[in-house]
């Protein structure tokens, strides 16, 4: 295992080593991501994470197509409408002829 040292600046920043951006094949402005996990931190490529976490919480539902959703968001939309067009039928006094 090899360490490799850095000093935290006042700013709480540190110049990560030359060999560890080499191996993390990182470079000036790419973006870092800290993975905190069971006590330790690692330090990864930002784009790394989704890569690592993808998949990691699966529903037992499947998901819907963008289309599938869209028809259920409008018949949800569609049966609250109902809903409270019956609400406000029940509020208002019926008319006599």
């Amino acid at each position: 295992m090899e360490q490799h040292v850095s000093t935290l600046t006042r700013k709480s920043q540190v110049t990560v080593p030359a060999p560890v951006r080499l191996l993390l094949g990182i470079g000036p402005h790419d973006k870092v991501a800290f993975v905190v996990e069971s006590g330790q931190v690692r330090l990864l490529p930002a784009t790394s994470v989704v890569a690592l976490t993808a998949g990691a919480l699966k529903d037992a539902v499947p998901r819907l197509s963008p289309g599938e959703e869209k028809a259920a968001a409008e018949e949800a939309m569609a049966e609250e409408a109902d809903k409270s067009d019956l609400r406000r039928r029940r509020r208002s006094p019926k008319k006599r002829a």
